[in-house]
Formats: C-alpha cells, sequence, structure tokens
C-alpha cells in the first residue's frame, strides 16, 4: 500500500486514538489479555503491581500495567465475533501501522492475545467446576472469516470439511471455517487444562441450542458436535468469540490462544452458579505462566 489510509477507513478520535479502542500505540503492550465483560478487567489488573494505563469507550475498558515486571494488557471486548472483528482489526492497527502518517509500518509488531472466558461443555465428561479448555482449533459458525481475502491461508480445511460432512451441515447456515491457535501459547499456557476444538456461535441462544419461547431450525446440532471427531481430536465446548481471534490473529500475523472456563455443561445441563472462583484461578494461572521467565 503506497497511499495512505483513508480517515473513513482508520478512524481516529480527537486525541489521535484508534477509535474504538480509545488507546494510543504506546499504551498496548506486547502481551494481551482479552476478557469478554468490562467488569472482568479490574478483576485481572487487581493482581498488576502497577497500572500505568486505564482508557475506556464504550465496553471496551484497557488496563495496561506490571506483573512480576512483565508488561501486559487487559481489555475488554463485549461479546461475539463482531466485536472482535473491530478490537483485533484496531489491536493491529495500533501495533502495525503509524497513525500519524496513516501508512503501514515498515517491520511487524508481532502480539500475543490470550482470551480468557466462560463457555458451555459439550462433553459429558467436563464438568462444570474447576474446569478449563484451552483450544487448540477453533470451528467458527459465523462466517466473519469469508469477508478477507486471506481467509484461506487461516482456514484448516481439512477439519472444516469434516465438520460439514460430519454435522452433514445445512447449506442455508453460513459456510464454517477452522483455525488452529498458536502452538507456543497453547504449550506454554494451556497445560494442565481439557484440550479441544471450540465451536464458536454466532448467538447465545439459538446458535448454541437453546431454546426459549422460539423453537429450533436444528435442535440435532449440539448432539452431532457431541460426536464428531477429527484425527482424534472433540468438539469440547461452545462460545463466541475465538474463531475471529484465531482467525484474524493469523491472517495478521499474532499469536493467539484462547482459555475458557466451564460454567455449564450442554448434555448434562448442570451449571456453576458461582463461577466467579474458577475465573480467578484461571486469571493467576495465566498471570504467571505469562510473566514467567
Amino acid at each position: 500500500m503506497n497511499q495512505p489510509i483513508p480517515a473513513s477507513q482508520l478512524i481516529l478520535n480527537n486525541e489521535g486514538a484508534i477509535y474504538h479502542l480509545n488507546l494510543h500505540p504506546d499504551q498496548l503492550a506486547d502481551d494481551i489479555i482479552l476478557v469478554g465483560d468490562p467488569g472482568r478487567v479490574s478483576e485481572v489488573s487487581t493482581f498488576f503491581d502497577k497500572i500505568e494505563v486505564k482508557r475506556q469507550n464504550r465496553e471496551i475498558v484497557t488496563h495496561t500495567g506490571f506483573f512480576n515486571g512483565k508488561r501486559i494488557t487487559v481489555l475488554s471486548t463485549g461479546m461475539g465475533t463482531d466485536n472482535l472483528d473491530i478490537v483485533m482489526n484496531e489491536l493491529d492497527a495500533l501495533a502495525n501501522i503509524d497513525l500519524k502518517t496513516r501508512m503501514p509500518k515498515e517491520g511487524h509488531r508481532t502480539l500475543n492475545l490470550i482470551r480468557l472466558g466462560t463457555s458451555g461443555a459439550l462433553q459429558p465428561d467436563i464438568e462444570v467446576e474447576n474446569s478449563f479448555v484451552a483450544t487448540r482449533y477453533a470451528i467458527g459458525l459465523d462466517g466473519l472469516l469469508y469477508f478477507y481475502e486471506k481467509h484461506k491461508e487461516a482456514n484448516e480445511i481439512a477439519l472444516r470439511d469434516a465438520f460439514i460432512e460430519q454435522m452433514d451441515y445445512p447449506k442455508d447456515l453460513p459456510l464454517p471455517y477452522a483455525v488452529e491457535g498458536s502452538k507456543e501459547l497453547f504449550d506454554r499456557l494451556g497445560q494442565g487444562y481439557y484440550h479441544g476444538i471450540t465451536a464458536t456461535a454466532p448467538g447465545f441462544y439459538g446458535p448454541q441450542g437453546r431454546t426459549l419461547r422460539t423453537r429450533l431450525a436444528y435442535p440435532e446440532h449440539n448432539h452431532k458436535m457431541e460426536a464428531f471427531n477429527y484425527n482424534g481430536w472433540r468438539i469440547c465446548n461452545f462460545e463466541m468469540e475465538s474463531s475471529a481471534l484465531y482467525g484474524l490473529g493469523k491472517m495478521m500475523g499474532h499469536n493467539c490462544l484462547t482459555i475458557c472456563a466451564v460454567i455449564a455443561n450442554r448434555v448434562t445441563e448442570k451449571f456453576a452458579s458461582d463461577y466467579h472462583p474458577y475465573i480467578k484461578t484461571l486469571v493467576v494461572n495465566t498471570l504467571e505462566r505469562l510473566s514467567s521467565k
């Protein structure tokens, strides 16, 4: 790209900060913890030795500080792959675009993006008490990646095709995609947890097989996901962000990993009414592993 990125595409606020995140490049660490809930940002940063940056815009809250000498940013994304589309593009812009000249930088800055969230298990043996899933692969049911030219570089075609075949996937739903996460982050941060595939849904109710007053078009989907197997990998859980994180991260050259606490089991119908202690355990484990030399 030889021309500056237009103001209508690279949007900055009156301070010159990236629009939705309300951040300047120097306020962002290379290691970033992503959480959905804005209130969870302070639950992470309370463990920091020092907080140097606090910013907020809408549901996006950012704290940057230090834990055991390691500079870390924790940032809330809100819910859904549509929010991740905003967050990932603007994080990459902070890292790899000169906001003053609006030109891509010559060198590439690689970010480590670790999503800590909650999820519902799709396997009966995964308990809802003190259980965590580290996502090796994410399967997106939202269709987001197909809006990007480089989606074929991120899409794990064999896994996607196996999923479509075993699920007898309906043609009137968005075409799924599958993306592998960062093996380096997985090996470093994901040990001691359940390992597997995470299905990312474009909604909390119908797309995840929940029904209140509306009927499901495909009520058998969750049972088919429970039975899915790809070279020994099974679908462990449902959530709403990982496919966008993994797909956009891979296309942009960033390392991404999701680790989720299991707070519901969709097979046994169990629910953890107080899951906050499990989130605390996950946060502390991640901070300690992330800051270890």
